[in-house]
């Protein structure tokens, strides 16, 4: 078996190092973003690689902790453990990763890369081996079928998903435990999707149409087989396309901007669904963000769209507030609500290892707060649409609900609800209200 020719300015023995480093960050609490942010351009790549897989291997890779040493490990040999176990996984699985033996040999010399481990080299060595043994001459015949392997969930959120979800609950673990598939949202002010699907087959990059995700269709977006680097998709820094999942890109078409409408994007960074916006129609947008950091990315992604214009403000304000507004009011809103992110766990598997029960609490009472700020904002005839990439009905329906209860002149129109995620999208919850009267 070859081994791997990409990310060869690391050795893989310093990237096991630092990505067990790195899931120790996130044990105690870190944003895995945060941690991989701070990783010179060189090492994130292959670290943000092992510490995804190792993550969403969790489970199996427990297991067999377990089977090998009774006696659970110091946890910084626990995660070097589990980052190497996952690459022997990910060899079984695909046959396209690391040798067996180059797994081991790196990991044994990951010991040495950090002072907590050094004394662990036999026991790594040790156990590792027995674990290749088994993975070349599995007991049952396969080891790890990625299909079957769940995702780690904390006991108070595998509940809330048997609770909602008593016959689906499994296979929404399974899928999220799979890598999420790279979309692509094209740019149609510029090309039409098939113009694009012919560029990117020219450069041997294959793709399929998403043509419509719970009845909304869906015109610009393309689902590639492999994922690659955006530097190899044709025009990206043209603004021929942007990367957006499926089923983030139902929001702008639910909306429906139409030509002169004044729009806000209530919590817009990085700005992916104001720019689909944009895309769509000539409209007056402002794109406010809490997050002073994240807003200055949505500049950048307009301008690369060529999406930038006299029409389009950036501010900085809080959604939930009235301090940052000047009181005209908005022909449609769309409210991206912070939330739980249950719904993409399988493009940021660090998120069940930092979500608490209790947050769930304080994070309705955002929203409701954001939902209510956002209706006195709404002109008669509006149209708010509510956005949460969260699976948990107490984001979702329980809030739609909560909020028609709270205001006679709501009507609710036909939006998809509560989609889950599936091997072409991650999952999102969607209501549309508008607001009648005078």
């Amino acid at each position: 078996m070859q081994e791997p020719i990409e990310h060869r300015s690391l050795r893989l023995s310093q990237a096991v190092t630092i990505s067990a480093q790195a899931i120790g960050e996130v044990i105690a609490g870190r944003s895995l973003t945060e941690v991989l942010d701070q990783l010179d351009p060189h090492e994130k790549p292959i670290v943000q690689s092992l510490t995804f897989d190792a993550l969403r291997k969790w489970i199996r890779s427990h297991e067999l902790i377990k089977e090998f040493i009774p006696k659970p490990p110091p946890p910084e040999v626990e995660y070097l453990l589990v980052v190497a176990i996952s690459l022997l996984l990910a060899g079984n699985a695909d046959k396209k990763g690391y040798a067996s033996h180059t797994t081991v040999d790196e990991a044994v010399k990951a010991c040495n890369e950090y002072e907590q481990t050094k004394y662990a080299k036999g026991l790594v060595n040790a156990v590792l081996r027995k674990i290749s043994l088994l993975v070349q001459s599995p007991k049952d015949g396969i080891l790890f079928d990625p299909t079957l392997n769940p995702m780690f969930f904390p006991v108070w959120w595998q509940r809330n998903l048997k609770r909602n979800y008593p016959l689906t609950w499994q296979s929404i673990s399974i899928q999220q435990a799979q890598r999420s598939p790279l979309t692509l949202r094209v740019n149609l002010r510029q090309i039409s999707r098939d113009k694009y699907q012919e560029l990117l087959n020219e450069v041997g990059i294959q793709s399929e149409t998403i043509d419509e995700i719970g009845g909304v269709p869906l015109e610009a977006a393309l689902c590639l087989g492999t994922p690659v680097p955006v530097s190899s998709l044709p025009g990206f820094y043209g603004g021929l396309a942007s990367v957006q999942d499926a089923g983030a890109q139902m929001a702008a078409v639910l909306l429906n901007p139409q030509p002169g409408e004044r729009i806000l994007d209530a919590c817009s960074a990085p700005g992916g669904k104001s720019a689909h916006l944009l895309e769509l129609a000539d409209i007056e947008l402002l794109a406010l963000d809490i997050d002073a950091t994240r807003l200055g990315k949505i500049g950048g992604n307009l301008e690369r769209m060529r999406l930038n214009s006299q029409l389009v403000s950036i501010q900085h304000g809080d959604a939930s507030k009235a301090d940052w507004w000047d009181g005209r009011l908005f022909d449609k809103i769309l409210l991206d609500a912070p939330c739980s992110a249950s719904g993409i766990v399988g493009r940021h598997p660090d998120i069940p290892f930092l979500r608490r029960e209790s947050d769930i609490k304080g994070l309705q009472d955002r929203q409701r707060e954001l939902l209510q700020q956002a209706w006195r904002m709404l002109k008669p005839d509006g149209l708010l649409l509510y956005v949460t990439c969260s699976i948990f009905p107490q984001e979702g329906e329980d809030q739609a609900i909560w909020f028609e209860g709270r205001h006679s002149n709501v009507l609710r129109l036909r939006s998809p609800g509560q989609i889950t995620p599936t091997g072409t999208h991650d999952g999102f919850y969607y209501a549309l209200f508008k607001k009648n009267g005078t």
